[in-house]
């Protein structure tokens, strides 16, 4: 054992060369959500310690961008889906190839999970899995559909090692349920650009005050109490990025809204820098997500220092820390915008940044997964707790910029 650094002065024992298998992903490099920019920032944070392979679906990366390593990473394709009923398959396919040479398996998702079991009875193989206990509450699943997540998820949590989710608050179905640990997801690859004139010429938005969301158009994200709100507040600008065109309820808010002067619909952008360019430029961020646990969009807004309205649920309330604004319908949010002073505007901005720079970094993620690694590697059966980092004493999680998880009011809270 040699001691690797994770976080700023904390040493952590590291296994060199162990080899960890990262499955559930889109793959590398990441441009699709969470868990694939969690994996490419797991890769250059790790893989001096450890010898990383991603899994990656061939739908999204063409033959002639598939490389075979990514850093130094390994990279294997498979020719599924990692998305919707195929991510059973891919995950399952992806699980029995890492039997072949990983001592760890870090799973993201459950939808591979009903293999567990005979992985667990076969193999003496390391288990970690993010449950993402809050995906359950998605509106885009079918009954059948929930019913197999519910059944994944329990099949997950009974045959892992450890199981993690990415938001404190999911705990209300996790921790107390299985003894999940919490570790959300980073945001410091987010940059602050200044508008040119080319950009303000093309986007005339950035010269006056507005409002940004960037979002999946869909019910659970609220979108329709946001465009209801604006819509009666004329003299404020709100600037909404999302796939509006991808399914009947988008197309039916483009229909009512986009003739409003001060609403700004946008279609999905995938250049990064026009992205932070929109999003750090902005008086306010809101957040009208109610489901699905810490979404990056809102650690990505809080690093760049922008006020947070968030629609009022656990999960929002956990991530900004009970620090930011709440609403909970069109009305809520009105009245927010209506009495919130600029003043108050730009302290709340300041303490969302706080919030990012202490808890929300790629190195201090990356340090947690490597505790958790090194925990699995040394133990020989599942340890449940209601809160593994919890339990820390203060200096410890102090130096694991994890204080805060000692305090767990909001863990019990459901909006």
């Amino acid at each position: 054992m040699v001691y690797g650094q994770t976080t700023k002065d904390y040493t952590v024992p590291t296994t060199l060369h162990k080899k960890i298998a990262i499955i559930g992903t889109d793959g590398l490099p990441a441009n699709y959500g969470g868990f694939e920019t969690l994996a490419e920032h797991l890769v250059k944070n790790l893989s001096d310690n450890y010898d990383l392979t991603v899994y990656c679906t061939k739908r999204n990366y063409p033959k002639e961008n598939q490389p075979a390593m990514y850093g130094k990473a390994k990279l294997v394709y498979f020719g599924l889906d990692a998305n919707g009923i195929q991510s059973i398959p891919y995950d399952t396919l992806s699980i029995i190839h890492s039997l072949l040479y990983a001592d760890v398996l870090l799973i993201l998702g459950v939808a591979g999970a009903w293999i567990l079991p005979f992985v667990r009875l076969f193999t003496k193989k390391k288990i970690i899995i993010s449950i993402d206990g809050a995906e359950l509450k998605r509106n885009k699943w079918s009954l059948p559909a929930r019913w197999y997540l519910s059944w994944a998820e329990k099949i997950a949590v009974k045959y892992s090692h450890i199981n993690i989710s990415d938001n404190e608050s999911i705990q209300d179905n996790a921790a107390v349920r299985y003894g999940s640990r919490s570790i959300e997801f980073g945001a410091n690859h987010i940059l602050e650009v200044s508008p040119s004139k080319e950009d303000t010429e093309k986007y005339p938005f950035l010269k006056m005050p507005y409002a940004v969301k960037v979002c999946r158009i869909e019910p659970e994200n609220n979108v329709h109490e946001v465009l209801e709100a604006f819509s009666q507040l004329p003299r404020h600008s709100m600037v909404i990025i999302g796939n509006w065109k991808n399914s009947s309820y988008g197309k039916l808010l483009w229909e009512k809204y986009s003739s409003f002067r001060n609403l700004i619909l946008l279609d999905p952008i995938c250049d990064e820098r026009t992205l932070d360019l929109i999003r750090g430029n902005a008086l306010l961020y809101v957040h009208g997500h109610s489901a699905g646990g810490t979404n990056p969009s809102l650690l990505e807004a809080m690093y760049l220092g922008l006020p947070i309205f968030a629609f009022g649920v656990s999960y929002n309330r956990t991530t900004t820390e009970q620090k930011a604004r709440y609403f909970q319908n069109a009305a809520d949010l009105k009245t927010l915008i209506e009495k919130t002073s600029i003043l108050e505007l730009k302290e709340m901005g300041s303490t969302m940044k706080e919030i990012a720079e202490r808890r929300y970094t790629w190195e201090v993620i990356a340090g947690k997964y490597q505790l958790l690694i090194e925990e699995t590697l040394s133990q020989k059966i599942k340890v449940n707790v209601a809160t593994g980092f919890s339990n820390l004493p203060l200096p410890r999680a102090d130096h694991h910029e994890m204080d805060y998880l000692q305090y767990q009011n909001a863990f019990f809270e459901n909006a």
